[in-house]
């Protein structure tokens, strides 16, 4: 009680901090609190999903490293992973789902063969607690992925396999944004290329682009589906060739005016996905964010308050991009808990949003607009040191989740009354 008497004490002093700088910190907080992180379901349990299939986790670099018991095993333990993840997590948020998490029963469901149905247990889940759904086509840990190509094969039957399961996915998809009433994001990623040189680029690439073309031969109301396809650098087994690079991607989604997906951890360690937000913005209308941390490029560690993420966000604020951008969360790490990994990456990301919406960017765009640099450095290097933490603090009590450090007793409680009775 004493705590939240601060919080409360701390609050307006910070409010009127800001308000010397021409920032309204309520603005703020509303602004936040209406943009929604989509948390992804593969986190809980290291990706595993729940498909009764012997085939390992594989595929473009995919891989959960460290073996920190209480693993969710199961769809009703990821359920009551994400639930007690959302309660400590400030605002409404989503769920991103993967096509491998359908609720299949004691039945083994072909990819190709997948329907809404093996999903309504999850559009009734997010219903009772009004999030929103999104969804990814799954085209990695198959035996029919083993050979490295999925859309782009030479093999006619493996490649018609791929398609159709992203047709389904799309469908899927559509219907989940049906039923939920907000349209579902149905993102592809897929884990085609070579260990080593291959000669073949070209025709890889044609027929990944015919792959496409197929697969959005169908058109969904964009108030239930929007379409996403997101590129990579490379991955462990296609060190030397990704057929879907940020170029091929980038031409196709803006052909095609789809959204284009942009991971922080996709990309060479000295590219800066921020400086992308406002180029690709002159072309597409809206972009799909998966925020991940790459301590060794694409290593998918948890997200944390860092520069690049900070960075991304500003880019997003200040070019007044916000209603057009889509948050996600892209990262499984086994060897934390992992509900305090939902907890400090969804925290982490709405830490950095606020921060860029604290930003005094109205007289920040006046001082550059008038030439005066130093004004502009001078004003952006003050921002920094403003109250930012107790406007956080405030957010949360208000949302009515734990403050601060109070989080790792809420994490630890749940680790003792629910993940270490699980069975390994």
């Amino acid at each position: 009680m004493e705590k939240e008497k601060r919080i409360e004490r701390a609050y307006p002093i910070a409010k009127e901090e800001y308000a010397e700088i021409g920032v309204d910190t309520e603005r703020a907080l509303d602004r936040l609190d209406r943009t929604p992180v989509s948390l992804h379901c593969w986190q809980a349990d290291d990706v595993s999903g729940c498909e009764r299939s012997d085939a390992a986790l594989s595929g473009g670099g995919i891989q959960a490293t460290g073996n920190y018991p209480g693993k969710a095993t199961n769809l009703q333990e990821i359920r009551r992973d994400l639930d007690k993840a959302y309660s400590l997590i400030p605002g409404n948020h989503r769920l991103n789902l993967h096509a491998m998490y359908g609720d299949f029963g004691d039945r083994r469901v072909e990819r190709d063969r997948i329907e809404p149905e093996h999903f309504q247990s999850w559009v009734d889940w997010a219903g009772d607690r009004n999030i929103g759904v999104d969804f990814n086509c799954t085209l990695f840990s198959h035996p029919k992925a083993d050979s490295g190509y999925t859309l782009s094969s030479r093999d006619d039957g493996i490649r018609r396999f791929w398609m159709e399961h992203v047709k389904r996915c799309r469908e899927i998809g559509s219907y989940i944004g049906k039923e939920l009433g907000t349209p579902c994001i149905h993102n592809i990623w897929i884990p085609d290329g070579s260990k080593d040189v291959t000669v073949e680029r070209f025709l890889r690439r044609r027929l990944l682009k015919e792959s496409l073309d197929a697969i959005f031969s169908k058109k969904y109301d964009s108030n239930t589906l929007k379409d996403s396809v997101e590129s990579k650098l490379f991955g462990i087994g296609m060190e030397s060739y990704t057929v879907g690079s940020h170029e091929f991607y980038l031409g196709y989604a803006i052909e095609n005016r789809l959204l284009l997906c942009l991971d922080i951890g996709h990309f060479h360690p000295t590219e800066q996905v921020s400086d992308k937000v406002s180029a690709v913005f002159q072309f597409l209308d809206e972009l799909l964010f998966h925020v991940t941390r790459p301590v060794r490029w694409d290593s998918d560690h948890v997200v944390t308050l860092n520069d690049e993420v900070r960075a991304l966000m500003q880019e997003i604020v200040w070019a007044d991009k916000l209603d057009n951008a889509h948050i996600g969360l892209d990262f499984f790490d086994a060897g934390i808990n992992r509900i305090g990994a939902y907890v400090i990456g969804t925290r982490a990301t709405q830490k950095a949003l606020l921060l860029a919406l604290l930003d005094p960017v109205e007289k920040m765009r006046q001082y550059e607009k008038d030439g005066r640099k130093f004004e502009l450095l001078a004003l952006m290097e003050e921002a920094k040191s403003k109250p930012f933490g107790a406007v956080w603090d405030y957010y949360c009590l208000k949302k009515n989740v734990p403050v601060a450090e109070a989080v790792i007793a809420e994490i630890q409680n749940y680790e003792d009354a629910v993940l270490n009775k699980r069975s390994s």
